[in-house]
């Protein structure tokens, strides 16, 4: 039988690059991954994964169920400390949405409206 080893990226579409790379750069603080493709985009590394951000013009990320984010598409990343993550996201004017679950958890919105959810190591 074969398996599936480890999820290796996430894809995420944006209508601007440059300042959805500030967000997952400067805001999550992620390290950019070298990446030699042709075509706009750019890569953060997470550990082993990596997120992909790549351009569509008209991207706006569906949110089918806006009262609870957790709902909808998103990507989920482990931190180290969430009161710092939402403060520095609040700071930054970044919309924050706690976990409905009671848990150390939160949920952002990165600039084009893709879903991020941040939990407590």
């Amino acid at each position: 039988m074969t398996t599936v080893m480890r999820s290796l990226h996430v894809a995420l579409l944006t209508s601007d690059l440059e300042h959805s790379a500030g967000f997952y750069r400067d805001i999550l603080g992620l390290d950019m991954a070298p990446r030699s493709l042709n075509f706009p985009g750019y890569w953060f590394q997470v550990g082993e994964f990596q997120i992909h951000l790549m351009q569509s013009e008209d991207w706006q990320a569906p949110c089918p169920c806006p009262e609870k984010w957790g709902r909808n598409p998103h990507v989920a990343m482990q931190v180290d400390d969430l009161s710092s993550f939402k403060t520095r996201l609040l700071d930054h004017d970044y919309p924050v949405q706690m976990s409905a679950s009671g848990r150390a958890a939160l949920f952002t919105q990165d600039p084009d409206g893709n879903i991020v959810e941040l939990s407590q190591a």
